[in-house]
């Protein structure tokens, strides 16, 4: 996207430009966590503990006497790590099996998407990421891979859709007559011309898995303590809920902004990449 392009696009998506600030804020605080708070997020204090928000404490602190603060600016490290790399499995994967069955169709496509894709949707993908956990026990990569399990399912049949009607145009034809590849043909020709509904479905992807990380620390199969992490934070607070009410608000508002600036970026590049929507509101 041209600097000219990316002006208009911020000009005419001024919810856009809230979520790119939100989410750059985040991504600022995951980067340079140290430098913003110089508390550490696992420090216990027991006689400082569930200080309302003040000046000593930004957020207040916890049952424990941890800086809520600093565990928020901390766990958006692990929130926005989980994020891209959940949407970035998933992505890859999906890439490659809805390619394959787009290009290819007949057996290839009856064995990725009818069998293998409706076995992974058969079950809810909470559940089999849970089991999954459950299973291998908490950790940051196992997370990750319980959250891609069955993520990279609907990339798979964006991809395959958008493969199975682009296959067919005149210069793809043009480029098989002409002796390309189909590894050449899926990279040089077919993949450019889907990416645009792809990063929009990744963006809105990335919502879904920073709230399924925080589902999954909510009920204690997220990183392990005492790394910090929104969904644990929640977790902890739940027997504070009206003497401690800060230790609830402030990592709920940390999950909903961080949601909120994912799904405000996707749903603004789907109005901005859709050409009929552009037509649609052009004067």
């Amino acid at each position: 996207m041209s600097l000219r392009r990316a002006e208009d696009f911020l000009r005419a998506q001024p919810l856009a430009t809230a979520g790119i600030l939100l989410l750059s804020l985040f991504v600022i605080a995951a980067i340079c966590a140290p430098v913003i708070t110089h508390q550490n997020p696992a420090a216990l204090n027991l006689q400082a503990r569930l200080l309302v928000p003040g000046s000593g404490h930004l957020f207040g602190t916890d049952e424990l006497g941890r800086d809520i603060f600093s565990r928020i600016v901390f766990g958006s490290r692990i929130s926005l790590a989980v994020a891209f790399s959940v949407v970035a499995v998933s992505l890859s994967v999906g890439l490659v099996a809805g390619g394959l069955a787009g290009f290819y169709g007949g057996w290839t496509d009856i064995l990725l998407n009818v069998y293998v894709s409706n076995a992974v949707l058969a079950l809810p993908g909470i559940l089999l990421a849970i089991a999954f956990v459950a299973f291998l026990g908490p950790g940051l990569i196992n997370l990750i891979l319980a959250l891609s399990l069955s993520g990279w399912v609907n990339y798979a049949r964006l991809v395959r859709a958008q493969v199975m009607s682009i296959r067919e145009r005149e210069f793809v034809e043009a480029a098989r007559s002409l002796g390309a590849s189909d590894l050449r043909i899926l990279l040089r020709h077919i993949l450019p011309n889907i990416v645009q509904p792809v990063i929009v479905q990744a963006s809105i992807g990335m919502a879904g898995a920073v709230l399924a990380e925080a589902t999954l620390s909510f009920l204690g199969l997220g990183v392990p303590a005492p790394a910090a992490s929104w969904g644990s934070m929640l977790n902890e607070a739940r027997s504070h809920l009206f003497d401690a009410p800060h230790m609830v608000i402030f990592p709920a508002l940390a999950v909903t902004f961080a949601v909120l600036s994912f799904n405000v970026i996707g749903d603004a590049l789907r109005d901005s990449l859709d050409p009929r929507i552009r037509l649609a509101s052009a004067p």
